[in-house]
């Protein structure tokens, strides 16, 4: 018999939190067990080959009329990409005015993914 790989996982897919089998063998991922849905294969199969996230964070922001303002990476990112894309998130100084879905970071850990600003900031008056 092929030696075959078993991952469990729970899925994230939608509010159901299906606890998920992924079968891999040397090809790749031959089976996925336990979804309800089509987006818990999706998942499955993406968790377990090629694993991103969402980074969320706050930055620093100079002259307005708060100290931080959230911020996300536009997109997900590798996960081996997370620490290197914080470092340059804990750089950012952004100048205010600020607004939703400015970009304050083109180019975030050389992965083509901007931080956007999730939340606003005046000018101090």
């Amino acid at each position: 018999m092929e030696n075959m790989e078993k991952k469990e996982l729970i899925c994230i897919g939608c509010p159901m939190g299906c606890p998920l089998v992924v079968t891999m063998d040397k090809e790749g991922v031959s089976d996925v067990a336990g979804n309800t849905c089509p987006k818990g294969d999706a998942y499955a199969r993406k968790e377990v080959t090629n694993p991103t996230r969402i980074v969320t964070s706050t930055v620093r922001v100079e002259g307005g009329d708060k100290k931080y303002i959230s911020v996300k990476t536009k997109e997900d990112i590798s996960k081996d990409r997370i620490f290197a894309c914080m470092k340059e998130i804990n750089g950012i100084l952004a100048k205010a005015p600020v607004k939703i879905g400015d970009i304050l970071l083109e180019n975030a850990a050389g992965t083509g993914v901007p931080i956007v600003a999730t939340k606003g900031c005046g000018c101090i008056k």
